[in-house]
């Protein structure tokens, strides 16, 4: 016991310096989120993306050394995958009932499709299968929190990912200012704008930034549908686990893993979530503070990953990606379309 003891308060001396500075930086990139809101109404550019940022902005001026490193790789990989399973709590599997069957399958069909083609489309513009695969998922599942989960399953860098959450962060801003003008374009009702906004915009914050000015319909609906396809991502996950370990077997790597290996242990804790949420075993007045938690965890990690990120491997792929992301967000918004003029909705 004393041994164990001695071990656990050595690595976490040797990670607090590491922790401390993201924890710095979080503070700084809620600080001029705060500051944002004030001056504009609204955060423009979330904390999440601003803590990238400076942590690259750092980590242009100064490489972090081995003094500060355990506490880094702790906060991008352990806190991140927390993170990710407690996103769990803000879905229901009655959420899906609320869909409705046809809404529901055109949902998934929606997201399967849209991952498929952004894949494809970015392995075209010649990015590299992972930061593909981030792109893709982040654009047809819900945006940073998809591509900060895929991750993991994929082994992808902190590069891969500081470059595919901070253009599809940009563009999802954009989104949510222009699809507004899309209403007399394409002659949309209330319920239709309401439900391609729910398919399309990145972050259910965003979907409500893009909604609310239109009406309670439009809200009601696009939030709706946006968390339907959040809840995608558990399926979305398991099954790229499936297919590195069909890869891996082709290879020569005989046997099949443990559940733990095979699916990452914070999927299954999401899955667990979703049930104690599905069962209301969670406390209502415990899904703010949880919220929040979530939230702060995850900007600690956008941190440690921006400390991660050499600015002039991102700027080399900022081309490619950026057209990667906007031609697969193209895709994205035909598909969608296509499907509310299929259902036709009113």
């Amino acid at each position: 016991m004393a041994l164990l003891r001695a071990k656990t308060l050595e690595s976490a001396r040797r990670a607090a310096w590491g922790v401390a500075l993201c924890v710095t930086i979080t503070i700084t990139a809620k600080g001029l989120e705060f500051v944002e809101t004030q001056l504009t109404g609204r955060a423009w550019i979330e904390s999440l993306v601003l803590a990238i940022l400076i942590g690259m902005a750092i980590r242009s001026l100064w490489a972090p050394g081995a003094r500060w490193q355990s506490g880094i790789n702790f906060c991008g990989k352990t806190l991140l995958e927390i993170a990710v399973m407690l996103l769990g709590v803000s879905l229901s599997f009655q959420t899906v009932a609320t869909a409705g069957p046809w809404l529901f399958l055109g949902i998934v069909g929606v997201v399967g499709v849209s991952i498929l083609a952004s894949y494809g489309l970015c392995r075209l513009f010649g990015l590299h299968r992972r930061i593909a695969m981030l792109v893709a998922c982040g654009n047809s599942i819900c945006g940073n929190s998809a591509i900060a989960a895929v991750a993991p399953v994929i082994r992808a860098s902190g590069t891969d990912i500081a470059s595919s959450i901070a253009f599809t962060a940009v563009l999802g801003v954009l989104v949510v200012l222009g699809l507004p003008f899309l209403i007399p374009l394409l002659d949309l009702s209330v319920t239709q704008y309401g439900a391609l906004a729910g398919l399309t915009v990145y972050a259910v914050p965003q979907v409500l930034a893009a909604t609310m000015p239109i009406g309670t319909a439009a809200t009601q609906i696009g939030t709706l549908i946006k968390l339907v396809r959040v809840l995608m991502l558990g399926p979305v996950i398991l099954g790229l686990s499936l297919l590195i370990h069909r890869r891996s077997n082709a290879k020569g790597q005989s046997g099949f893993p443990p559940l733990h290996r095979l699916v990452p242990w914070f999927i299954l804790g999401f899955v667990a979530m979703m049930a104690l949420r599905s069962f209301d075993l969670v406390p209502h007045v415990a899904m703010e503070p949880v919220a929040l938690i979530t939230n702060l965890l995850t900007v600690i990690s956008m941190a440690a990953l921006g400390l991660g990120v050499d600015v002039r491997a991102v700027a080399k792929a900022g081309g490619r990606v950026t057209a990667a992301v906007t031609g697969s967000l193209i895709v994205l918004g035909g598909i969608s379309y296509g499907l509310i003029r299929l259902l036709g909705m009113a």
